[in-house]
């Protein structure tokens, strides 16, 4: 039996395939101008270097904001529960999921099926996510990706008061500026984006074990700051974060050939499969 994921995000496409329970192939790119675009794309890769073709695949889910648009897909289930299923997938402990994205992030619990209890998502503010942290990196000097590993040098951490990613912006050029470190800037920017993060915390059911999902999960600073203000240590998963919601689609459509009642994994929440999650408060 082979399946596949395809999830369409804010600033990349990815796509997995798998067979019988196993990780065949994986594919990440930028995404395009278009969903539909995007996810041919990076399914095309995948398929192309997997030595695979479309009728190979006995039947694949999409997942991401432009999941219902994806036209080889047979199914689409939302990304909450797609990180859910997954994270669950590759680390059967895990309750509680952070899922930093680019436009926005979320906290979701998942029961000891991997199946989804509940979720928070930021709302249409930026801040927290990763664009934010794009923003706040451009205006630094410096590359996203080095901002964890820089803010780790800090000695005297800078502090962001402004929540908004424009007036940070300005705020970071300011410190920039009158000459303050980059790494106690970079400091100053991970907490930051911890913060908001906590804030989605708040007063949610937080279960161990937790795990850090999306391009969140790669900045080592904040994966730092957000241990060591909720006091614990995330788990690890073995696989790429960012490819957490494409396996999840890719474990729902193997489900959904074994258990045709999984056709809608999220009617037990309320939530109807093809919405997008950003009417889903």
């Amino acid at each position: 039996m082979i399946v596949a994921g395809c999830d369409v995000g804010a600033l990349t496409a990815k796509a997995v395939v798998m067979e019988n329970g196993g990780i065949l192939g994986f594919e990440i790119i930028p995404v395009r101008p278009d969903a539909v675009l995007s996810a041919t794309e990076v399914m095309d890769r995948l398929l192309r270097n997997l030595g695979l073709s479309y009728t190979d695949i006995d039947r694949c889910v999409s997942t991401g904001y432009g999941r219902s648009m994806i036209p080889f897909a047979q199914a689409d289930v939302s990304e909450v529960s797609c990180h859910g299923r997954g994270a669950h997938w590759l680390m059967p402990s895990v309750r509680t999921i952070i899922d930093g994205g680019g436009q926005d992030f979320k906290v979701l619990s998942v029961d000891d099926k991997g199946l989804l209890k509940d979720f928070r998502m930021s709302g249409r503010c930026a801040a927290g996510t990763g664009r934010s942290l794009e923003i706040m990196a451009e205006s630094l000097g410096v590359e996203i990706s080095e901002i964890g590993p820089l803010s780790l040098r800090a000695t005297s951490p800078a502090t962001i008061t402004k929540p908004c990613s424009v007036m940070a912006e300005i705020e970071i050029k300011r410190l920039v500026v009158e000459g303050v470190d980059a790494a106690d800037i970079a400091a100053g920017i991970t907490r930051s984006i911890a913060q908001h993060v906590m804030w989605m915390l708040y007063r949610f059911n937080v279960k161990k074990d937790i795990a850090v999902t999306g391009g969140i999960a790669k900045n080592i600073g904040v994966v730092k700051q957000l241990e060591e203000m909720l006091g614990i240590e995330f788990v690890e998963l073995p696989a790429d974060p960012q490819l957490i919601g494409a396996i999840g689609a890719a474990v729902f459509a193997a489900d959904q050939l074994t258990s045709p009642r999984l056709l809608n994994p999220e009617s037990h929440t309320g939530m109807k499969s093809g919405t997008n999650s950003r009417n889903l408060q």
